[in-house]
């Protein structure tokens, strides 16, 4: 299949493939817009049941990446990469070396950093071979304190502000107290969004493919555990996917009960269309590039710099932006995601 004509082709600029016989790399780059910067985006590692797969995957979410960055008004362009293996037994330092060269053979059109199957000390590696990795090294957080680049802190944060305004528009609360949420997925991203939203005084369902993950949240934040399929028809206030895409299909969306979905997953709908049908049922989606980018605005201020403080207020505005969001849908009669995505257009044609 040719890329041009491939359905989630969006006139991306550059669709790279790469190869090294010697650690096995089998890799793809996409970079979708880089009208307001170079493009970036992080570095997945996955274990692809086939190339079209990975394909799809790099050419949604580097789109992704390009909204992403302009609705959070960074200057950055969205790009996406993505490592055709098993992130648990395929990993090596010469893979991750070649990684580096693959980058760098771009020169500066994609700047890479952590994803899904990937780490600091992965970054740490291809920075190595090339410069333009983010998150390789320590620097302060957005709480002023200090850590390594893993910017799963901040991606957190900033779910938990898009879920405080999501919970403000839909069952007019100021507050988290008591708000039932089912977090699915309770890694990096999604144990950190479990314990503020613990702290805030919330009551939390969680699940995940890793059971000692779920043992963690049960027994470091009281958390009440269920099964994989059973997370979706919990009578709960919010539901927070925090793992991989998808996850909202037509099987899903049988279960599911709660009238909130904000989480922190890339690409949560398997299909654009079912933003209509979660309009119909009145079930308010936060659209997953506006909530979760806490982690690309952290990434941006680790290359730009700013102090914690000025972090911190560029991830609350989040809360705002989707808050944008939730009232000109209503106001048009249209889903959160034609609204998103609209925005992030304006913002990439009027520029920073």
């Amino acid at each position: 299949m040719s890329v041009f004509t491939h359905v989630d082709f969006d006139q991306h600029e550059q669709v790279v493939y790469g190869h090294d016989k010697a650690s096995g790399l089998k890799a793809i780059i996409a970079i979708h817009d880089s009208t307001l910067g170079p493009a970036l985006g992080g570095c997945r590692m996955w274990n692809y049941a086939s190339d079209e797969e990975a394909l799809r995957d790099v050419l949604r979410l580097s789109r992704g990446m390009t909204y992403k960055s302009a609705l959070a008004r960074l200057p950055l362009g969205g790009g996406k990469a993505v490592i055709i293996g098993d992130p648990h037994t395929g990993k090596s330092a010469a893979l991750f070396q070649a990684m580096g060269d693959f980058v760098d053979s771009l020169g500066g059109r994609y700047i890479t950093a952590a994803d899904s199957g990937t780490g600091v000390a992965e970054m740490q590696i291809m920075a190595e071979r090339t410069r333009h990795v983010a998150g390789a090294g320590q620097r302060e957080a957005f709480d002023g304190g200090s850590r390594d680049g893993d910017p799963s802190p901040s991606t957190a944060y900033g779910v938990f502000i898009g879920i405080q305004a999501a919970v403000a528009h839909r069952l007019g609360r100021q507050d988290l107290s008591g708000i039932r949420v089912a977090i699915q997925g309770v890694g990096q991203v999604g144990f950190g969004l479990a314990k503020l939203l613990k702290d805030a005084g919330a009551q939390l369902w969680v699940t995940d493919i890793q059971a000692a993950n779920v043992q963690r949240a049960v027994a470091q934040l009281g958390a009440t555990a269920v099964g994989q399929h059973d997370i979706y028809g919990l009578d709960v206030d919010v539901f927070a996917p925090c793992a991989l895409g998808a996850i909202v299909n037509p099987q899903t969306l049988e279960a599911l009960r709660a009238p909130i979905i904000a989480g922190a997953a890339n690409n949560q709908l398997a299909d654009a269309s079912l933003a209509e049908t979660l309009r119909r049922r009145e079930c308010l989606y936060a659209p997953d590039y506006a909530i979760n980018a806490g982690g690309i605005i952290d990434v941006c201020y680790e290359r730009t710099g700013g102090s914690a403080a000025q972090l911190k207020a560029h991830i609350e505005g989040i809360g705002p932006t989707l808050t944008e969001i939730f009232q000109r849908a209503e106001r048009e009669g249209a889903t959160t995601t034609a609204i998103a995505d609209r925005m992030a257009r304006e913002r990439l044609q009027g520029g920073l």
